[in-house]
């Protein structure tokens, strides 16, 4: 336990040090970092060939450009590294394009096109706050993608700026390239009832081949201020599966943060899917079980070293219920300090 502290300790101090680089791009472009990473150990897992794993990793490195080209005109290119997540690949850290667009704005609307962010979980996730932790819900279930390739039209529909639309339509297949003929269409609507009380309703249809079409809606309630922030959704995917009855997930999550002193904050959520997840244990980082359905918990405490620099420590959990023969996996366990910094 002693040399886990310590190497957690040293992993600290040597990216902190990093964290001290800027770097400045004439009078219209900015270049800006974003990079999340762990010391982790697993200390109870439902896979008994993963308990005692435990060493360092990046979930996240962003490299981003951004760049002001007209009153109108705007665009962003953005590289995305990760370490494999999956326990078992070990490989070198790969850049993957994850922003790639061009944004025409006029008053309160816009309209991007390329790989852009989705309407699914981004006002989720900012709510939540804490992606350096954890994905959002339904990120974390594979319910979506945060990125596609398509075109996205946002805006406001009232003068007072309360009701807002996101609509996008897209390949559905990430940021990847398109391989069939099918389309994703999105939607979020949300009316902020309060300078800080928000709410929303989304839904999408992804047009896959054959028939394995998926749905999805989600509701959503949030409100954010300056010291505290409290989000609650529900949501529903249909995945049609052509030669078995169709798989339905629900959803529901509460989570929350606050601050206590000028340079720490705590957090918490939990997450209750209600049905096995056949693509959990493929998820990276966290591989949750298929065998029956889950409880997530994480919590921690977020303690800022400089305005830009902040250390987590925190852990995360997955509780299950009883699978088709009465028996409950075991219950995952993961404690981990996290490291999260931009420039």
């Amino acid at each position: 336990m002693k040399r886990r502290i310590l190497l957690c300790l040293m992993f600290a101090f040597g990216i902190s040090m990093l964290a001290k680089a800027q770097v400045n791009v004439g009078d219209n472009g900015t270049l800006s970092g974003t990079v999340f990473g762990d010391y982790y150990w697993i200390s109870s897992n439902h896979d008994a060939e993963l308990e005692g794993n435990n060493g360092f990793w990046f979930r996240r490195i962003y490299f981003t450009y951004d760049h002001q080209l007209s009153d109108s005109f705007s665009g962003r290119f953005r590289l995305d590294m990760s370490s494999a997540g999956d326990f078992t690949t070990n490989a070198k850290l790969e850049p993957t394009v994850k922003d790639a667009w061009l944004k025409w704005s006029a008053d309160d609307h816009s309209i991007t096109a390329g790989i852009t962010s989705t309407p699914t979980w981004r006002l989720v996730e900012d709510v939540w706050g804490y992606r350096s932790v954890e994905k959002s819900p339904l990120d974390l279930y594979d319910f979506g993608s945060s990125r596609d390739f398509g075109l996205s039209f946002k805006g406001n529909l009232d003068s007072a700026d309360k009701l807002t639309y996101h609509f996008m339509f897209a390949n559905g297949n990430s940021n990847r390239t398109e391989l069939n003929k099918g389309k994703k269409f999105m939607l979020a609507l949300g009316y902020h009832l309060t300078e800080n009380f928000v709410i929303q309703g989304y839904a999408d249809w992804d047009d896959r081949p054959g028939n394995t079409d998926r749905y999805t809606t989600q509701a959503f309630a949030g409100y954010q201020s300056d010291t505290f922030n409290l989000g609650a959704l529900y949501a529903y995917q249909l995945r049609k599966i052509p030669t078995a009855p169709d798989l339905n997930l629900d959803i529901v999550s509460l989570f929350a943060n606050s601050r206590v002193s000028e340079t720490v904050k705590i957090f918490g959520r939990i997450d209750h899917l209600f049905d096995q997840n056949p693509t959990g244990p493929g998820n990276d980082y966290l591989p949750i079980s298929d065998e029956a359905e889950s409880t997530f918990l994480t919590t921690g405490v977020d303690v800022a070293l400089e305005e830009n620099i902040h250390l987590i420590p925190n852990i995360e959990s997955v509780i299950y219920g009883e699978d088709t023969s009465g028996n409950r996996p075991e219950t995952d366990i993961m404690p981990r300090l996290t490291l999260f910094y931009k420039f």
